[in-house]
């Protein structure tokens, strides 16, 4: 701590020494503190745009038609007389980059979001844009053409989309290629992702316009602009910190670049500020090894105590057992030791409120043994000091000179979810109990004969693990078989250990049965696992489809429930998640379409066929009279389950019954409230139908063991 104190201390005196103090005023917060915690009166997200003239609405609704227009045309093209499969193929691969443009204009215009008369010529521009790619990739363009990536002196931006396996939407993205990077040749580059602030009117359009501006008019404000490294944006699918929906975002921009450019996946940095710079400590720590560094600042780092500071609320005394649960998903704190993993650099400006972030992720860390670098931005309030901006991209440069190839020899995890539960070449695949932290220490110890080879592993709350490295990876001896020790126990030796495979690959995974052994296959039986975990909001993290039920609940009440709360589902998956719902109907379900995909149902086992049909292979007893999971029970009138399960008919993917997303409206005002609100399970009593808050009242609610059976 004095070391740290030292640290800042001196990096404010050579601040103040160039006589670079900024004496910015304190600004907004990005909530509206007391006045946000009225979840009867909950202003709107996002907030309504101007009033418009309709003749200019109407234009660009033809001319966004007109490039759907013009797209199918030639997609009709490739298809007919007779179909050439690899232009199909072409097209599909490029079909983000031109209809993501008339997407972001139809949803201004249905969500009324155009904010001033500049975002019509906005819209104007980018359907202009998305015609032009039209043209290009009708004359055999490639992807760095069509989107207009080229070797330049000058600084480049892109603005562009991709599809997301969640739900085929076309998601928008902005990259900014520094003068001079070559990004269309195959030499490795590094990548900085950098994830945005709170902008509550930060709509597809806008989002796209400034990434598609005149690169001498962009205006990077606390953004890195690097001189030797390409800058992604996500755009994390609003307003949420890159959380549920939009870490899956983030995620798939990465994949989505480094197919198209040639990035070193050793080299990329998880960046953000504000609201970008709570993501950027929840990357950090849930993904600790896919970066080389991390540079987080400001933002919030937990729920409970932002709150507190922010809004004056008091979350740790009024919520719910299972939700305070549930903040450890997000949570970094009970996370921070998977820093030992990831060099990180925090900022703060001295006199931002939201310095609280690194404080407290300063405390959590030094009880790991871990001394937070925490560069301060003298008398500056919410925004990055110019001087610390290049401290940091000085600090980044020298980490990442000395990143290595190969695969660490020592690798430490905490995890309190399966749902991250790697890291590098260590994998938990059974918890003791989910949301108690596990833990594994792992190391590859060598002899310089190299005939003992041995993997020593620590570990507690783990009850099966995997080890697992790729082609390539293992660091050992190049044949042969491995001794590993578990809890200083040795569980297999060189004569009966996994064998070093001819690509230097070596996989195994062991089990806690009483005593530490080598696995059996288990994969028939129902247990949480890793993608396969709960709660609630994690199916709609991957691909999902929402069923509707054909036919009419026996309770009227629970039927109008249905009804509102799937439509809202449904609503609010577009509003908040930035989403194209894809839904059909129960009578519609079959086989492939389970197997492919998360099944969101709505309704009861007299109005919806498929959960009549999975009901008697679920935990759910649900007859005319009561509703009961375990010896929790509700009458039935007036009530309904919710919950999630494996799909015993697609077991690598989940049920859902009367569940989208869990948070609502009143959550979206602060984006350190959006957590997961249910757990596996919960009755609700909805005879007084839905709020700002809840679906309905929950009578009970709670989570699955780790057989996923009633607790």
């Amino acid at each position: 701590m004095a070391d740290l104190a030292r640290m800042i201390l001196s990096l404010t005196r050579g601040l103040a020494a160039c006589g670079c103090l900024a004496m910015a005023s304190v600004s907004p917060l990005l909530a509206d503190g007391p006045a946000d915690n009225q979840a009867e009166n909950v202003r709107p997200i996002p907030p309504p745009g101007i009033d418009l003239d309709t003749d200019p609405l109407d234009s660009l609704r033809s001319k966004a038609t007109l490039v759907r227009d013009r797209w199918q045309q030639l997609v009709e093209a490739a298809a007919s007389p007779k179909p050439n499969t690899t232009e199909m193929a072409r097209l599909l691969d490029l079909e983000p980059e031109v209809l993501v443009f008339p997407r972001a204009v139809e949803m201004s215009i249905e969500q009324s979001i155009f904010y001033s008369p500049k975002a019509l010529a906005d819209a104007e521009r980018l359907l202009n844009m998305a015609n032009d790619r039209i043209d290009r990739i009708a004359a055999g363009a490639s992807w760095a053409e069509v989107v207009g990536l080229e070797t330049s002196n000058k600084n480049q931006l892109i603005a562009g989309g991709y599809r997301s396996k969640i739900d085929d939407s076309f998601q928008p993205y902005g990259v900014v290629v520094p003068a001079n990077v070559n990004a269309v040749d195959a030499l490795p580059i590094r990548l900085d992702i950098w994830l945005h602030g709170r902008g509550e009117k930060s709509s597809e359009l806008a989002f796209l316009s400034k990434h598609s501006n005149d690169p001498d008019r962009y205006r990077a404000g606390n953004e890195p602009m690097p001189e030797s490294a390409i800058v992604a944006h996500p755009y994390g699918r609003y307003s949420n910190a890159f959380k549920f929906a939009g870490e899956i975002d983030v995620l798939e921009l990465r994949d989505y670049l480094q197919r198209r450019v040639a990035i070193d996946d050793r080299r990329i940095a998880i960046r953000g500020f504000s609201m970008g710079g709570a993501g950027c400590w929840q990357f950090a720590t849930h993904y600790a090894d896919q970066f080389f560094a991390a540079t987080p600042g400001a933002g919030f780092s937990e729920t409970p105590w932002f709150l507190k500071v922010f809004q004056g609320e008091d979350a740790a005394g009024t919520a719910p057992s299972h939700q305070k649960m549930l903040w450890q998903l997000y949570d970094c704190p009970p996370w921070a030791s998977n820093l030992r993993n990831l060099p990180t650099i925090a900022y703060s400006g001295e006199i931002d409120r939201q310095k609280q972030a690194a404080d407290v992720m300063e405390s959590a860390l030094s009880e790991q043994g871990i001394d937070l670098v925490h560069l301060i931005g003298p008398q500056t309030a919410h925004e990055i000091h110019p001087d610390a901006q290049q401290e940091i991209a000085r600090r980044l440069d020298l980490i990442e000179r000395q990143v290595a190839p190969g695969v660490p020899r020592n690798v430490h995890l905490t995890t309190l979810t399966l749902r991250y539960s790697r890291m590098h070449w260590i994998e938990v695949t059974g918890m003791e109990q989910h949301w108690t932290p596990a833990t594994i220490d792992a190391s590859v110890l060598t002899k310089p004969a190299g005939d003992d080879d041995q993997i020593m592993i620590e570990c507690e709350k783990v009850t099966r693990l995997r080890v697992n490295f790729d082609a390539g990876q293992w660091p050992g001896k190049p044949s042969g078989r491995i001794g590993v020790m578990i809890n200083g126990n040795q569980v297999v030796d060189t004569n009966t250990g996994p064998m070093v495979g001819s690509d230097r690959s070596l996989a195994a995974e062991f089990m806690f049965d009483g005593t530490w052994k080598v696995a059996t296959d288990d994969s028939a039986s129902i247990r949480k696992r890793p993608g396969l975990q709960g709660p609630i909001d994690d199916a709609l993290m991957d691909r999902f489809v929402f069923v509707l039920p054909s036919g009419t609940s026996e309770d009227p009440v629970v039927e109008q429930w249905i009804q509102d709360e799937s439509k809202h589902a449904m609503d609010h998956w577009r509003l908040h998640f930035r989403g194209d719902v894809r839904v059909v109907q129960d009578t519609d379900v079959n086989a492939e379409m389970m197997a492919d995909q998360n099944v969101i149902l709505f309704g009861d086992a007299s109005s919806n066929q498929v959960i009549a049909k999975l009901l008697p292979q679920l935990p759910l007893q649900w007859t005319k009279d009561r509703i009961s999971i375990g010896t929790n029970q509700v009458s039935r009138a007036g009530h309904v389950p919710v919950m999630i399960y494996p799909n015993t008919e697609s077991p690598n993917h989940y049920v859902v019954i009367n569940s989208g997303f869990t948070f609502r409206e009143y959550d979206y005002l602060n984006n350190a409230r959006q957590t997961p609100k249910l757990p596996d399970w919960a009755f609700l009593d909805v005879s007084e139908g839905s709020t700002s808050r809840d679906p309905g009242k929950v009578i009970a609610a709670g989570f699955f063991d780790e057989s996923w059976q009633p607790k």
